[in-house]
């Protein structure tokens, strides 16, 4: 026969494995979901670094795989595919070696500064010194490639998509979630407006600046010919080419910056606004002393996730350009694309590879250096 005394550790293990589960339940209820996404995120990571180190081909009866090692990198950076990821490089003159100072100088600083100031650690120095050296890496190619007698490659396409791209989207976004935060007739009805473009597919939004920018069939088509340019293509000039993707991605992308900076511009404390206008503050004083420091946390969010999805582009330079003229609309991703439709599986994992190894370098960066500082001047 049980006494009392036989089920007091009965009923103290009970209740500190119910205390147990009670302090972990976040973690447990979670846990699926993260076991099932790093499945399918390993996964996929696993095959594709060994096809990145193989060679693909078919056989009687399937395939083979084999190893090849750092080959089809070699192929990229220094290979038949260098014209294809890197570009063509041109001549530097005077502008670009002026450039290429100011940024080296800029990077230097930026170094010193941290040194200087900041209290340095073994892991900051090592990942201040990656992202130097991979700074430093990307403008010497932008700039050779973008010289005189050079052609820029599927990298610098990307960069110039992402950081051009993605800066336009910025201030358009920020600029109408200013305008729509402001006591005007008719903003509920704009909010609306700028926020259908989100809706759309990429590959619809692609077909309809396509049409668009139809120079012997579009809506503009007859307004192109009223000034005599009817000969004349944008899909035909390089520059014009890229101009059209990044028009059709920022007319995409900009309601995604206007919606969540319109939210945090609506949560600003409200009455420091009041005490600032009845102080005799203008408006750029207000944004600049109260609105921006309120909502630079969420801005610098809202971009670093833009970085990452802007470095994914394919949809807008497949369907315009199909990545033309020649490669002058081409993004990595689309790069990595046509490689595996041409079943060159390990060539289009290199590729992938290395748009990884950039993007997180990039994104990284920005996390530390202007993502981190923001929240903690929020607070």
């Amino acid at each position: 026969m049980m006494t009392a005394t036989d089920t007091m550790p009965e009923a103290a293990a009970r209740r500190s494995w119910a205390e147990w589960l009670d302090g972990h339940s976040g973690r447990i209820m979670v846990l699926p979901a993260v076991v099932v996404l790093l499945c399918f995120a390993i996964f996929p990571l696993i095959i594709s670094a060994y096809l990145a180190l193989s060679r693909f081909a078919l056989a009687s009866g399937g395939f083979t795989l084999k190893f090849i090692g750092l080959l089809n990198f070699r192929k990229l950076l220094v290979g038949s595919q260098q014209y294809h990821l890197l570009g063509k490089f041109g001549t530097f003159g005077f502008v670009q070696w002026a450039l290429l100072a100011l940024i080296a100088a800029a990077l230097l600083f930026l170094l010193a500064r941290y040194l200087w100031r900041g209290r340095p650690t073994i892991a900051g120095m090592v990942g201040r010194l990656l992202a130097t050296a991979t700074a430093m890496a990307l403008a010497v190619l932008a700039l050779a490639t973008m010289a005189p007698g050079g052609v820029p490659g599927t990298v610098v396409n990307t960069l110039l998509y992402v950081f051009v791209g993605v800066s336009v989207q910025f201030a358009l976004g920020l600029g109408l979630a200013l305008l729509c935060g402001q006591p005007i007739r008719g903003r509920n009805f704009f909010r609306v407006l700028f926020f259908i473009p989100l809706m759309v597919t990429p590959v619809g939004i692609a077909y309809t600046f396509r049409m668009l920018a139809d120079m012997q069939k579009g809506p503009f088509a007859p307004l192109v010919r009223a000034f005599g340019i009817s000969e004349w293509s944008w899909a035909t000039e390089a520059w014009s080419a890229r101009l059209m993707v990044l028009v059709g991605d920022t007319w995409q992308w900009t309601p995604f910056m206007f919606i969540v900076l319109l939210a945090a511009i609506e949560n600003q404390p409200r009455d420091q606004v009041e005490a600032a206008r009845l102080d005799g503050a203008n408006g750029f004083q207000i944004f600049r002393d109260i609105t921006w420091p309120a909502i630079a946390p969420i801005a610098a969010t809202v971009v670093l996730i833009r970085l990452i999805e802007a470095f994914k582009i394919i949809d807008l330079p497949n369907v315009l350009t199909g990545g033309g003229p020649g490669l002058a609309t081409e993004s990595m991703t689309l790069h990595s694309f046509i490689s595996w439709r041409t079943q060159d599986l390990g060539g289009s994992a290199a590729v992938g590879y290395m748009l990884l190894l950039i993007s997180t370098i990039v994104c990284v960066s920005f996390f530390n250096f202007v993502v981190r500082p923001a929240r903690r001047f929020e607070a």
